[in-house]
């Protein structure tokens, strides 16, 4: 008795990306027209990004692709499911070393026009631009970088590090205080050496002091004003002990102290006005003699200063002249290797093209050897133990013959085995089903199919054939004109139990090879 019965390939396992755990296509609404089909993801249904085309032909993201074949064993691709699952084939397995880069596509998606979705902003151009716009939108949110939590316009950030920020501290070069950015301007240092004596300041210079570049100013520009403190003190110092009868101890001495006014590197050529109490300091050119010999020792000791700093700095050059020299051979050394790297991938991708073109050649010739004109076909299955294996455990649920035909331009048909069973056979019996295929000739022959089919699994004894027959329902879908490149398969589900397939009072397997014929009656 005839039974239809269809039966889909098992899912692979995996779930859906979360959105935020891989970098999908390009949102659609970005756009100002309507994408068009080809230009989506067969995954995420975005606009490609980095499109790659699989052997079915389907177009994925490549991360997309990525994450598919990470996380799913066997994986098959969705289009070819969701168009016709009784022709799924291996050019549906997914597998990244299988796809290529589509950059006819990729040029097409690069020239349409797009717009910032962002509230606010009116920018509008190209998508090979709208990624530079996405890290430079200035009405874009960020999270502060010093981590202090707050997520914030990119245009206010600079607002948010100077008035808001509670991460945004430095310290203060005088009294190492950490300062937060609101304190900096009020802050007022008494780590300095003048401060025995400061000057009358405006209300803006006193606002200025807690700028550390200021400060750095200030010490630059101030050196003979803390010059001429040390040495008034110092003079004060050896007035007071030769009051009390006390002689000054030597380093007190103003040739002394000159030395050591030295070790302050005045700058060369530095000019002092006169003190009325140290008539010894004077800037004039009635200086005595050994004030302009403590301007000469002065500029020969930033002379020798300077000097050695430039001798240090000659030889910083030279390092970093040695390391530029060391980078620009590793650019080159890389930039070769990259293009190395490119040659070597485009030969991959043209060796798998061609291994995929001759698999589907092999395949055809394989089928031409095989296929009958007679409406009579045998079918040899090796390795039946482990394709049994893997019907039980799901990886090949079932087998398709090789095509045959009722005439040279008859009907084109094949046979479909599942070896552990299907619907009410599934687990306990060998499913045998026939199936109408799209023909080349299926325009002038009658329709539906009417053709009595005589399934028998041949005893390699030539004792006892197992053998079944049915005539079609020709009102079942099965065996009307295909529409698609097979129609439903129709057969036994319980053409032969497993027990008897595998008992060793037959042989129906011998040597893991069982044979299947197919009979069609032609008159």
């Amino acid at each position: 008795m005839a039974e239809n019965s269809s039966r889909s390939l098992q899912d692979p396992p995996g779930s859906a990306p979360d959105e935020n755990e891989f970098p999908s296509g390009y949102p659609p609404n970005i756009c100002e027209d309507v994408p068009g089909q080809k230009f989506l993801c067969s995954n995420c249904n975005n606009i490609l990004k980095k499109a790659l085309q699989t052997l079915c032909g389907h177009r994925y993201c490549s991360a997309c692709l990525t994450w598919i074949v990470r996380n799913n064993k066997n994986a098959i691709c969705q289009k070819c499911k969701e168009e016709d699952p009784n022709t799924l084939g291996e050019e549906s397995l997914l597998a990244e070393e299988r796809a290529f880069g589509d950059a006819a596509i990729n040029k097409e998606i690069s020239e349409l026009r797009v717009h910032c979705v962002t509230l606010g902003c009116s920018w509008s151009g190209t998508m090979k631009d709208f990624e530079e716009h996405q890290s430079l939108c200035e009405y874009a949110l960020i999270p502060c970088h010093t981590g202090c939590g707050h997520v914030v316009m990119r245009r206010k950030l600079a607002d948010h590090l100077e008035n808001g920020c509670v991460n945004n501290v430095t310290v203060c070069q005088q009294c190492q205080c950490s300062l937060a950015s609101s304190e900096g301007q009020e802050h007022s240092c008494e780590g300095s050496l003048c401060k025995e004596q400061k000057p009358v300041q405006t209300e803006t210079a006193s606002k200025e002091k807690g700028s550390k570049e200021k400060i750095q100013e200030h010490q630059n520009s101030a050196v003979a004003a803390h010059m001429l403190l040390l040495l008034q003190h110092m003079r004060q110092l050896q007035g007071t002990l030769c009051s009390k009868g006390l002689s000054p101890r030597p380093e007190l001495n103003l040739k002394s102290a000159g030395k050591s006014i030295c070790d302050l590197q005045i700058p060369a050529g530095l000019q002092f006005s006169r003190d009325p109490e140290m008539d010894w300091f004077p800037a004039s050119s009635s200086a005595p003699e050994d004030e302009s010999g403590l301007q000469q020792l002065v500029r020969e000791k930033v002379i020798s200063e300077l000097e050695n700093k430039l001798h240090v700095f000659e030889n910083i050059v030279a390092v970093l002249n040695k390391e530029v020299e060391s980078s620009n051979l590793e650019i080159l050394a890389f930039r070769r290797q990259s293009e190395l790297d490119q040659n070597i991938a485009e030969l991959h991708r043209c060796l798998t093209q061609k291994d995929a073109g001759l698999s589907s050649l092999h395949k055809s010739l394989l089928f031409s050897e095989q296929a009958s004109y007679d409406g009579i076909f045998l079918w040899k299955i090796t390795e039946v133990a482990r394709k049994l294996q893997d019907s039980v455990t799901g990886r090949t649920v079932s087998l398709y013959s090789p095509a045959f035909y009722t005439a040279k331009y008859g009907y084109k048909v094949c046979l479909r085995v599942y070896l552990n069973g299907d619907g009410t056979g599934k687990g306990t019996h060998m499913s045998l089903f026939f199936v109408v295929m799209k023909g080349d000739y299926d325009a002038l022959l009658p329709w539906p199919f009417r053709h009595k089919v005589t399934f028998m699994l041949l005893d390699q004894n030539n004792r006892e054939h197992i053998i079944d027959a049915f005539r079609p329902d020709l009102t079942s879908a099965s065996f009307q004109r295909p529409v698609n490149e097979m129609n439903v398969a129709s057969g036994c589900p319980m053409f032969l139990p497993l027990a008897k397939l595998q008992s060793p009072r037959h042989a129906y397997v011998r040597e893991d090879t069982l044979f299947l014929k197919c009979i069609i009656e032609t008159n």
